[in-house]
């Protein structure tokens, strides 16, 4: 209410100017009418004169009223340059400030609520940068003044750099209407007083502000590279560290531009999404699904039977897998696209020399002109008393440990509820292990709204997982008999817990160590720090994948692999920004949880205005005919359009069916575009129609719905 009363007060001023013709005075040809009158009061009371002088000028700038120009003018013909140029200078600057603050009062919130995602682009770049965009702005009036103070009440721009920079910014185009002014009896028009070499003089002052950046800029790179003797040429364009997806495809996009790369992996080809992470995980869960519905064929008219005991074949199927993708990531396909391929420890020893310790014991020192870091994650292991004698396995040592099995181990706790972990859960139980999962947060998926974490918890519980929350992993020990035990605090309540295996799947962190970040002083947080483009402090040196987050997708670190790697070969020329705006991600379990874009939980703790569409996938005939209706489609757009902000599927196939939303928000494509494209009957794909189809309806047009049928009772006489 304060806001629309400040909103409404503001429209019945601008009213009233307009109203009243008071606009008529602040006309050139009515300024110098009545200058003989401004002059005899200055005369007469030339202090308060002045005061008044700035009061009306700070009401105009602040209620963006046409005629400031023109009252800058009058400064000059009443006051003179210096005095005039002071007056003006302030009362400018403090009506600006206050347009900035009533706009900011005024409008802020609720812009940014209805599009603060789109704007957060913009909202990052003033936070960074605001100070050096209002200069420039100031100093040549591209966009007229009232818009800049409007626009930047919608940013995030601090009150008092606004008003210190607007004061500095204007100061020159002040003195030159001011000095103008000063011979306001003989001007026939306002455009009388920009010279084009006057205009051409400004331009110039405001391409000085981007010439001093970009002076300070390559002074700090000089700082940066101090010290560095830099080789007089290079043996290759690009060396790439790590052999996972960020640093593979890396590789793949130089050698498709023709550039001389150097592949260096001290480990397995493929990394850690081959070899322990998505291809071996989703193996396990396609043959525990299969054990799942042995159990279960009665729902399918067959017979139900209890799957052998076959888990070396489980797990050398795992393997067979992870041998058929290999070829994709092996040194034979990238020495064949022309990539030379290196196994052994790569350390960055200065921004253009990287030294590799082969595997045969060798070491080479390596010159380039560019460097992408794609190191990579490992686990995170809690620091528990006695974890270290527990004989833990995390998600990257678990496979190893399980190949040497006849028999599921018969008890397993896997610590942590996030993605890897309900999936590890949720398969070891179906494959005949007794799992307890625990988690320290209040629920399991805790990125994901309530019901879904609801929804998982129900799945994982249905297969035999016992799933404890809210709950402390304290300390491990063994017992007299050599049973090693998990002590958990659940609230008040103290259990002990035995078990045959331990999972440590509490998260991963970028590896850091060992490459000469550190001796370089590249900083690194939970991940290498980067800017926008990629780049760690030395340009030419720049990271993606895990390594940089802020994502831990296999398909995220391909996308910043792109960028990073056209960066690293072409950023002298042009740079260009990653695109975070539309990830998708899935939780694995069964059935699949999978989202893209925000949340009900994210878009409250933004601030967003969204409506809820929802579809219940025991609708859909696929998914009555697959024994598979559970789940549902939650699709958040704004009030009253459909345009999608976020969509979240829990349900069979729901990676698949979360791809054409995807694609919908890429290009901006709204529910109406997806109901009416033609999806086959019957499949799963129905589903996302079948939502859109339930947006239309809660929008359809009430008030017209009635006369149609005055219309077609009309028309049946």
């Amino acid at each position: 209410m304060r806001r629309w009363l400040v909103l409404a007060l503001l429209v019945a001023a601008v009213i009233a100017f307009y109203a009243l013709h008071l606009g008529d005075l602040f006309s050139l040809s009515g300024v110098q009418q009545g200058l003989a009158h401004w002059r005899a009061l200055q005369a007469q009371a030339p202090y308060m004169s002045a005061l008044v002088f700035m009061a009306a000028y700070v009401v105009m700038a602040a209620l963006s009223l046409p005629g400031a120009a023109l009252l800058t003018l009058v400064a000059g013909a009443l006051f003179g340059l210096w005095e005039g140029t002071l007056l003006v200078s302030f009362a400018s600057s403090i009506g600006a400030l206050l347009a900035m603050l009533t706009a900011r009062y005024v409008l802020r919130q609720p812009v940014q609520k209805r599009w603060g995602a789109r704007l957060e682009r913009i909202n990052q770049g003033v936070r960074k940068d605001g100070a050096f965009y209002l200069f420039s702005l100031r100093l040549v009036p591209v966009v007229p003044f009232f818009v800049v103070n409007l626009a930047f009440g919608l940013t995030p721009l601090r009150a008092w750099t606004f008003y210190w920079v607007s004061q500095v910014g204007m100061l020159a185009g002040t003195f030159v209407y001011v000095n103008a002014g000063r011979a306001l009896g003989d001007l026939h028009s306002l455009s009388g007083i920009l010279s084009l070499p006057l205009i051409g003089s400004f331009a110039l002052l405001a391409l000085f502000p981007w010439g001093a950046r970009w002076l300070v800029a390559r002074l700090r790179l000089r700082r940066v590279y101090a010290g560095y003797r830099r080789p007089g040429r290079f043996d290759r364009n690009l060396i790439v560290i790590g052999a996972g997806s960020a640093g593979l495809v890396s590789t793949f996009i130089a050698r498709t531009v023709k550039a001389k790369v150097t592949l260096i992996e001290s480990h397995k080809m493929g990394g850690d999404c081959l070899n322990y992470g998505c291809v071996p995980s989703k193996a396990l869960i396609r043959s525990a699904r299969l054990a799942h519905q042995m159990r279960h064929a009665e729902r399918y008219g067959l017979p139900a039977v209890e799957p052998q005991a076959a888990y070396p074949q489980v797990l050398a199927r795992v393997q067979r897998v992870i041998g058929t993708v290999a070829p994709h990531d092996s040194v034979e396909r990238y020495t064949q696209m022309g990539a030379e391929v290196l196994l052994g420890h790569a350390r960055v020893v200065d921004p253009w020399t990287v030294e590799v310790r082969l595997e045969d014991g060798q070491t080479r020192r390596l010159t380039t002109r560019a460097i992408v870091l794609a190191t990579g994650a490992e686990p995170v292991v809690p620091e528990i008393p006695g974890i270290a004698d527990s004989g833990y396995v995390t998600s990257d040592t678990l496979w190893e440990r399980l190949a040497g099995l006849d028999t599921p181990p018969r008890r397993i706790i896997v610590l942590g509820g996030g993605p890897i972990g309900s999936e590890l859960s949720q398969a070891l139980a179906r494959l005949g292990s007794e799992v307890t999962q625990i988690e320290r947060g209040t629920r399991l998926l805790q990125r994901e709204d309530e019901e879904v974490s609801a929804a998982a918890r129900a799945f994982l519980e249905t297969d035999g997982v016992r799933v404890l929350t809210s709950a402390e992993a304290v300390a491990c020990h063994s017992d007299t008999v050599g049973q090693r035990h998990l002590r958990v605090h659940q609230g008040e309540q103290v259990l002990d817990l035995p078990f045959d295996l331990l999972v440590c799947a509490t998260g991963r962190k970028a590896r850091l160590a060992g490459y000469g970040l550190e001796e370089l002083g590249i900083e690194t947080e939970r991940s290498i720090v980067t800017d926008a483009y990629l780049q760690t402090r030395f340009p030419n040196i720049l990271a993606a994948g895990d390594a940089a987050g802020p994502y831990q997708f296999t398909h995220v670190a391909a996308h910043q692999a792109w960028y990073a790697t056209v960066n690293a070969l072409f950023g002298s020329f042009k740079r260009f920004r990653p695109d975070y705006r539309v990830i998708p991600w899935t939780t694995f379990i069964d059935p699949e949880v999978a989202r893209v874009g925000l949340n009900e939980q994210q878009a409250r703790a933004q601030g967003v205005d969204y409506e809820v569409t929802r579809y219940d996938l025991d609708d859909l005939d696929r998914a009555i005919a697959d024994e598979a209706a559970h789940g549902f489609i939650k699709i958040l757009t704004p009030p009253g359009k459909d345009r999608i902000l976020g969509v979240t599927i829990v349900g069979a196939h729901g990676a698949e069916l979360l791809a054409e939303f995807v694609l919908a928000m890429r290009w901006k494509l709204g529910l109406g575009k997806i109901l009416s494209t033609i999806h086959t009957y019957p499949t799963f794909a129905e589903a996302n129609k079948y939502a859109a189809g339930v947006w239309r309806k809660a929008h359809a047009p009430e008030r017209v719905l009635p006369w149609l049928e005055r219309f077609h009772a009309w028309r049946r006489r």
